[in-house]
């Protein structure tokens, strides 16, 4: 590892390059740049969840810590780790203090890998609107995480709000697992469904996306039953037109499915690391229609698949905000 102290981002560059070629040349086999911004409590997890989704996706990991943004003198500290315990892969840590941090594209942009797409992913609240985040605007594709929020539905309402295609949430993949049984539940299902009821706390996302899912695909409006038993979704009960009710309910690592008149059978459904979850959004780099739809469906926003996938940078000076809340 080297690491560079009050640096400029032309140092972090040839150090990078230096650091490359002893290595024998990492660089010719990532397959994307991965963009994390996060805060300094969060860079170590950060770094853990990148390193596992790298290993299935090899890639440059541009780590972000946007430090003092009100501080008088700008600096610039990275640490940068080339193969080694990250694999395949290429990591620098890039921390940023004074008014370097509000212009971290400058550092960022010259450090990404050429020829291959970038994925930013904001470990932490991301800005209520992207656009206002250069690292947002040059990415392929966004990752946020609405349970890092602390009204986290509305976080998930606000990105349908400012969706683009090409965003996503670590909501949506947490629920893939659901979707996949409650799909499979559909492969000897001879009657329609007419209803449908979710049990979850009332600010899990995951509850409120899943309720979009069923929405977008069934044309239906689902029931969420709140509940303060459990810390997250804990029940998904289809109700077909010929009386017939299916449910899905999480226990200890799985899930039991029940269904009118056959018997019960207990599924895989166990909680994956953040690192499982990150690698699988960068499997898929293109636009995601189907959790803008189910967004969609929860935001109450028609047509979120259409609008277009190209942003344009709108600077937002937090110094001026916060001074102008003052008055």
């Amino acid at each position: 590892m080297i690491s560079l102290w009050d640096t400029a981002g032309r140092e972090v560059i040839k150090a990078l390059g230096a650091e490359r070629r002893s290595a024998g040349g990492v660089t010719s086999g990532l397959a994307l740049t991965l963009v994390a911004v996060a805060d300094e409590k969060r860079v170590k997890e950060a770094e853990a969840a990148a390193t596992i989704a790298a290993a299935a996706h090899p890639c440059r990991i541009l780590i972000v810590v946007r430090s003092d943004v009100t501080r008088d003198v700008n600096r610039l500290d990275a640490e940068i780790v080339v193969g080694g315990r990250l694999g395949p892969c290429e990591a620098v840590v890039m921390r940023m203090f004074g008014r370097l941090a509000l212009h971290a594209e400058s550092v960022v942009i010259p450090l990404l890998a050429p020829d291959v797409p970038v994925v930013t992913w904001w470990h932490g609240e991301p800005p209520e609107r992207i656009a206002n985040d250069f690292l947002g605007v040059v990415a392929d594709r966004r990752v946020t995480d609405a349970a890092q929020s602390p009204d986290p539905v509305a976080a998930l309402k606000q990105r349908g709000a400012d969706y683009a295609p090409g965003d996503t949430d670590l909501a949506w993949t947490r629920i893939t697992p659901w979707r996949t049984l409650v799909a499979g539940a559909f492969d000897t299902l001879d009657s329609a469904v007419t209803g449908a009821t979710v049990i979850a706390p009332e600010k899990d996302p995951t509850g409120a996306l899943m309720c979009g899912w069923l929405a977008g695909r069934l044309k239906i409006t689902p029931r969420l039953q709140p509940t303060s038993e459990f810390p997250r979704m804990r029940v998904v009960e289809l109700a077909c037109a010929n009386g017939d009710i299916l449910r899905l309910t999480r226990h200890n690592g799985s899930a039991l499915f029940e269904r009118t008149g056959q018997p019960d059978r207990h599924l895989p459904l166990a909680r994956r690391p953040l690192g499982d979850e990150l690698a699988e959004e960068l499997r898929r780099l293109d636009a995601d229609q189907i959790y803008a739809e189910a967004l969609g469906a929860l935001a109450g926003i028609a047509d979120l698949d259409e609008r277009s996938p190209t942003r344009v940078h709108v600077w937002k000076d937090p110094a001026v905000a916060r001074a102008a809340s003052n008055q």
